[in-house]
């Protein structure tokens, strides 16, 4: 089977994001409030083929903790469609 898993890598949430800051900073200056924080990260689309849905699902995590997420600066998340 085919499966569509999401891998949303993120900056942990103590530590800085000098990008998350200039997109803020932008916002206000075009005079768009109530946004009080902005994080960025990366959504990576991945298609696996495996047995079930479980497989799949380890499949994207094997792929985010070996690659797709610098585990000292970034969490992951993992979502399979089904």
């Amino acid at each position: 089977m085919n499966f569509t898993v999401h891998v949303h890598v993120m900056p942990l949430k103590d530590l800085l994001d000098p990008q998350g800051k200039a997109v803020l900073g932008g916002l206000s200056s075009l005079g768009i409030t109530g946004v009080k924080d902005v994080r960025i990260g990366k959504k990576i689309t991945l298609n696996v083929e495996a047995a079930n849905i479980d497989q799949a699902r380890a499949v994207a995590d094997s792929c985010a903790k070996q690659l797709l997420c610098n585990a000292v600066m970034e969490y992951y998340e993992v979502h399979v469609d089904s």
